[in-house]
């Protein structure tokens, strides 16, 4: 099949399957993906491996533009030091505790058990926010987790590059790489600023002669990420960062920018590129699985094995986010009132344990997998366990996505979270 009539194939099925989920109620990810699932073992089904600079590049930074411009930045701010706790503290905790798994139980080298560490440690956005959207849950939960997903695929995929010239060199530069991660984060957000400066100068030019309709201003928001992604990428900084920067710019900026009409047309389109790029991107996931144990097969790996320890890491990743959330909501807090601030309130436990079990990988985890080259080094020689790792990267993105995904609701109904939400105080403790 040629690829125009697999991806028309692939967005009727997206409607089918969003359909299907709003009429049994369930997370359109998660149907996604298990629909993609079930689609890729039939034999009439196209095989189509998912290109990570498509994900990386194509889909990626509207998807992240569309998610920082909808934050609240004084919100955001305010939570900064929680966002700032799970996305650089626990993707690094993540990362390490994978790391010693792998070397220590599953015989890896390093630099493959911190290189699949930095793939499944950043949890996705999408798969947490269309979860919680249908269920109550306090504002202060939903802040949060949309900023930790703002902020941790930067420090995933720095920590990522990181691991993979480990892999090529057999050994880690600390220093450097500590004065790298400087560098690609304030970098990012610095060229990310600048291209958000330089949009706003357009739109308000457009405004003045009015020479912007809707259709033109619309457009140039939709080219706005690239227009700021694409310089980070090509100068070796965070073009995730860049593009959340950007976003929590415009954002901040829209009523200034933007009538009410026309935001709310830009909004209707945002919405249908959302769900669309979304859509395709979740069943695609689900459709890699037969390439993943097709390539499995012609290594003869060991099926039982690799399976085993995929529960190993499944169990590794979803315990690690809720060993890290529970003393990160309430040690900070612990300390504040030690050094003086007795108007300190700590968080609910219950909204404490919804974030924590909120850690579902997605689309971002199985980019990185897939971007992994086949060969490695001046001669060319074949990546070591390449098929092991994409098979535990898409076990880990399966099990939390559909498993976690499935039970956050009954965890957020059984822990009275959508109660308590309707009685939220206006000044809500951080939860990490």
């Amino acid at each position: 099949m040629h690829t125009t009539e697999v991806m028309v194939g692939l967005m009727a099925a997206v409607v089918l399957l969003g359909v299907l989920a709003q009429w049994i109620r369930i997370s359109y990810p998660i149907l996604l993906v298990v629909g993609g699932l079930l689609l890729s073992f039939q034999p009439w089904a196209p095989k189509y491996d998912l290109p990570p600079e498509v994900v990386l590049f194509a889909i990626l930074p509207p998807l992240l533009y569309a998610a920082a411009f909808n934050t609240h930045w004084p919100a955001f701010r305010q939570q900064i030091r929680s966002i700032t706790l799970l996305a650089v503290g626990l993707v690094i905790f993540t990362m390490v505790l994978v790391a010693v798994v792998c070397h220590e139980w599953f015989g890896m080298p390093w630099p493959l058990g911190f290189l699949l560490g930095a793939i499944v440690s950043p949890p996705d956005a999408v798969a947490a926010t269309s979860v919680t959207q249908r269920m109550r849950v306090p504002k202060i939960v939903v802040t949060i987790l949309e900023g930790e997903s703002l902020v941790n695929d930067a420090t995933a995929l720095v920590a990522y590059r990181v691991a993979l010239a480990a892999v090529g060199s057999g050994t880690f530069m600390w220093l450097e790489t500590s004065l790298d991660f400087v560098k690609v984060v304030v970098l990012g957000v610095g060229v990310g600023l600048a291209g958000a400066m330089i949009v706003e100068q357009i739109h308000r030019l457009l405004n003045r002669t009015k020479l912007g309709d809707a259709k033109i201003v619309i457009t140039l928001t939709l080219l706005t990420p690239y227009f700021v992604y694409l310089p980070a990428e090509q100068l070796h900084v965070s073009g995730v960062l860049a593009v959340v920067s950007a976003g929590i710019y415009m954002g901040s900026r829209c009523d200034r920018l933007f009538t009410h009409d026309l935001y709310n047309e830009a909004r209707a389109v945002w919405e249908m590129v959302e769900f669309v790029l979304n859509g395709l991107v979740f069943i695609l996931i689900g459709l890699q699985l037969s390439s993943i144990l097709d390539d499995l097969n012609r290594q003869t790996h060991d099926l039982g094995k690799l399976m085993c320890w995929a529960a190993i890491l499944c169990g590794v990743v979803i315990l690690s986010r809720i060993v890290w959330v529970i003393p990160g909501a309430y040690l900070p807090r612990w300390l504040d009132r030690k050094f003086g601030k007795k108007d300190v309130v700590y968080p609910p436990l219950a909204s404490v344990l919804v974030v924590g079990w909120t850690g579902m990988r997605g689309v971002v985890s199985l980019a990185a997998a897939m971007a992994i080259p086949k060969t490695i080094g001046g001669d060319h020689q074949e990546f070591p366990e390449r098929a092991v790792l994409l098979f535990l990267t898409y076990a880990v993105i399966f099990v939390t996505l559909v498993g976690q995904g499935l039970t956050l609701p009954l965890v957020i109904k059984w822990l009275k979270v959508d109660k308590s939400a309707e009685s939220e105080a206006a000044e809500t403790p951080a939860i990490s």
